[in-house]
């Protein structure tokens, strides 16, 4: 298991998930993530998901980033966006449990929250959940293998 400083994280959100996606920043930089880049959305304004899912993902799967979390209202539409990158698993978790497991059995690299449907203080336990946990590779690595076309 990695280090808080010794992450390197994207993060983006719409408009329903940008006051939530404010409070993780807070959160990781107090944690002292190592590097962090907001490819926003930059307020609560109307936005549309797909404009800053899509360069965060990119960024994750070109390895800019190690890993990424896309916050919006009910975390679908930015995750399947996300998701449409072949070198990216996002997760949408609205329990630790469910972030723990993504990273253990299927190696996420993206975390994807509902910020209409889960409190700050539930989002940071799974921010936590999600990056304190290790992918245990095993059995899991040849399902994980057959996720990409």
């Amino acid at each position: 298991m990695k280090s808080y400083n010794e992450l390197t994280i994207a993060i983006c959100s719409d408009h329903a998930g940008y006051e939530l996606k404010q409070a993780v920043i807070a959160f990781l930089q107090a944690k002292g993530v190592k590097a962090i880049k907001d490819y926003g959305c930059p307020s609560t304004e109307s936005c549309d998901y797909p404009d800053y899912a899509h360069p965060m993902a990119s960024a994750v799967e070109g390895g800019e980033y190690e890993y990424g979390i896309a916050i919006c209202g009910s975390g679908n539409g930015i995750s399947m966006t996300a998701n449409k990158h072949q070198g990216i698993r996002a997760a949408l978790c609205w329990l630790p449990e469910l972030a723990q497991l993504a990273r253990q059995h299927n190696n996420a690299n993206v975390l994807s929250m509902p910020a209409r449907y889960i409190s700050t203080e539930l989002a940071l336990e799974i921010v936590d959940g999600f990056f304190q946990s290790d992918f245990e590779g095993g059995r899991h690595i040849r399902r994980v293998e057959k996720i990409a076309l």
